[in-house]
């Protein structure tokens, strides 16, 4: 008790008490501490570890998918590859992976010029009736400064001259000359460079199965159906014909129903142009299913398409200047692309419709009505800026100019259809006929300006669609006309009196014979 009694002396029973438990609460806060601060570093450790395992394997799948993609590549890069052009082919699977990574790349023909000219061709295919006829044919055009692109399409019934020859055809055909007289793509690629006063830079063919293929790939492709279109006329095997039928409103479709909507004409009332818009419509569908978030990040859909691309298209793009499309696709505007349709159905069309004899088979045929490129030449290069066309005819319509027509051509026909081009298509209201007392005839047609350089404008879109130059020796029988501009005709003009105008509803009429014929021609 003394003992006791000694050790409580001076303290409060209570207040040791209270000590000792605080104490030992204390000590169990301590070690629960200290336990807790263990576990969190084991946590954190455990974290860094698991995301480094997250971060290998998604840098180890990268390079097994960028392997494997490398691989699909290259194997592509073989299937695609065209003789003759440049290869297609990379050398090392190393520098296919460095393709993928953003380094700088090779740069595409014409991009240090401000613009790339692809020749876009589609064919039937292998195996197919008139399997090499190209029966799309389309330049696009990619602006490298001003991030555009803009699609001009050519009418497969436009007639051409075969480069190097003395011969002319429908421009369709002129591919599977290329084939049969092994020049493959070239006198196509020179023939449309002739047409477009532009150079061709690279092309690519694509036929029908590999269409349908790529289209459902993607899970097919949302397009906008301006009008009901009811066909029962659409080509089927064997020279047959079936059903094709859709209605107007935005539709998903597959590659199989794309392809008819593409092809279709005979329930659109601008034949052949309708069906060049609706395959420019399909285009830019495709590629911007294609170029989605949706199908870039799907190696699946990538690997598939490649497969299907290597089967059915042919092109003379290399494989390391596909970057640079693909860098370009990415850059540019591709929801306002210009698209152009060279046709024949309207007033101000650049087109007419004329015909030819096969032996004994009247072919009809689009001709320009100007009997020159000149007025496709001018779109093709204008074709980023359309509103330079447009305010050139109103600055002609503000001259107001009038012009005498003199033929000293020898054909009496020409003069009236100068003069109806002259109105028409260049909108001079003012146009007398003059008539020289020198019956000779003269092999070269002139303009002669009158005003010292006032009307400008028309002066210088009669020398671009007549393809003529200024005269200069003027005489009194120019000096006496009564005019702002003298035009006199020679026989360097023949060209606009060679193919008579035929109707246009003649035409289409024709469409369904012509097509068969063509087909079972080749």
């Amino acid at each position: 008790m003394d003992i006791i009694k000694k050790k409580t002396k001076n303290s409060d029973p209570y207040e040791s008490y209270d000590s000792f438990i605080k104490e030992n609460r204390n000590g169990s806060y301590r070690k629960n501490n200290i336990a807790n601060i263990e576990g969190e570093k084991e946590k954190k450790k455990f974290s860094r570890i698991l995301w480094k395992i997250i971060v290998l394997v998604f840098v180890f799948s990268i390079l097994v998918w960028g392997s494997f993609f490398a691989f699909k590549i290259a194997s592509f890069g073989k299937k695609i590859s065209v003789e003759n052009e440049k290869t297609s082919i990379i050398g090392n699977v190393g520098s296919l992976i460095s393709s993928l990574v953003p380094i700088s790349r090779e740069k595409l023909d014409g991009e240090n010029e401000g613009r790339v000219n692809v020749l876009l061709l589609g064919t039937a295919g292998k195996g197919k009736p008139g399997q090499n006829l190209t029966d799309t044919i389309m330049m696009m055009s990619i602006d490298t400064k001003n991030k555009k692109i803009a699609l001009l399409s050519l009418p497969r019934d436009f007639y051409a001259n075969i480069p190097e020859t003395s011969y002319s055809t429908k421009i369709n055909s002129i591919y599977q000359y290329g084939i049969n007289n092994r020049e493959d793509i070239n006198p196509m690629k020179k023939t449309v460079e002739e047409i477009t006063g532009m150079p061709i830079h690279y092309f690519i063919i694509l036929n029908f199965d590999g269409f349908k293929k790529i289209i459902d790939d993607i899970g097919g492709i949302n397009v906008q159906v301006e009008r009901d279109i009811y066909d029962p006329k659409y080509p089927g095997p064997n020279y047959s014909y079936e059903l094709f039928e859709i209605k107007k409103g935005t539709r998903l479709m597959d590659g199989e129903t794309a392809l008819k909507y593409a092809r279709e004409r005979h329930d659109d009332p601008e034949g052949d142009f309708g069906r060049a818009k609706r395959q420019q419509q399909i285009m830019q569908a495709t590629k911007n299913k294609i170029f989605s978030i949706q199908t870039i990040f799907d190696p699946f859909a990538l690997s598939k398409i490649i497969d299907d691309l290597g089967e059915n298209i042919r092109t003379n793009i290399k494989l390391e200047e596909m970057k640079g499309f693909v860098e370009l696709s990415k850059k540019c505007d591709t929801q306002n692309i210009t698209n152009v349709v060279v046709d024949a159905w309207k007033k101000d069309s650049i087109l007419k419709v004329s015909h030819i004899f096969f032996k004994d088979t009247r072919a009809f045929v689009l001709v320009p009505r100007v009997g020159n490129y000149s007025e496709i030449q001018e779109l093709s290069q204008n074709i980023f800026n359309l509103d330079s066309i447009r305010r050139r005819k109103s600055e002609i319509e503000k001259e107001n100019a009038s012009i005498t027509i003199i033929n000293m051509s020898g054909n009496t026909a020409l003069e009236s259809k100068i003069k109806d081009l002259l109105g028409n298509k260049i909108g001079i209201k003012d146009i007398k006929i003059g008539y020289s007392s020198n019956s000779k005839k003269s092999s070269r047609s002139f303009v002669y300006d009158k005003t010292g350089g006032q009307k400008i404008f028309t002066l210088d879109e009669i020398i671009k669609k007549l393809g003529i130059s200024i005269g200069q020796d003027k005489n009194d029988m120019i000096e006496g006309q009564h005019s702002d501009l003298v035009l006199t005709l020679g026989t360097d003009l023949k060209n606009i009196e060679l193919f008579e105008e035929d109707d246009v509803e003649e035409f289409r009429n024709a469409e369904d014979k012509q097509e068969y014929f063509d087909l079972i021609k080749k």
